[in-house]
């Protein structure tokens, strides 16, 4: 099993030293933003079918640009939680990561969310507002 407190220790250090200090909001969300296009990008030049075969090599494709996304988003929040506790190591704000990772997973799972199967595929599907909000 990979533990995941070390590579996002490994990672905030590594992303703090390349790119520098503080929350970087706005030129990490850019970078999101041209991720998501990619992988927009890669189904749309697939005629817009999104190949529901399980071993189509554009789901693979698309997945080489989610972990993008995905290392993006964590480099968000260790800088976010970094800029809150400048005195903290890298390994602090690992753990404290995995703390707010695990406490929203628990909360999504709390909450109450409509029928994915009358929902579009195309849009959000969002919580029911009221319950864990």
């Amino acid at each position: 099993m990979y533990d995941i407190i070390p590579h996002l220790a490994r990672q905030a250090a590594f992303s703090r030293a390349t790119f520098g200090p503080g929350p970087r909001t706005k030129g990490v969300s850019d970078h999101i933003r041209k991720e998501l296009e990619e992988i927009e990008e890669v189904y749309d030049h697939n005629d817009g079918n999104p190949g529901f075969e399980p071993d189509s090599p554009v789901h693979e494709q698309a997945a080489g640009e989610w972990v993008d996304v995905a290392i993006l988003a964590l480099d968000g929040l260790l800088r976010s939680i970094w800029a809150a506790h400048p005195g903290w190591t890298s390994e602090q704000v690992a753990r404290c990561a995995v703390d707010f990772i695990r406490g929203k997973q628990g909360k999504n799972e709390r909450r109450e969310w409509p029928d994915w199967r009358q929902a579009s595929p195309d849009q959000a599907i969002e919580h029911v507002r009221g319950i864990e909000d």
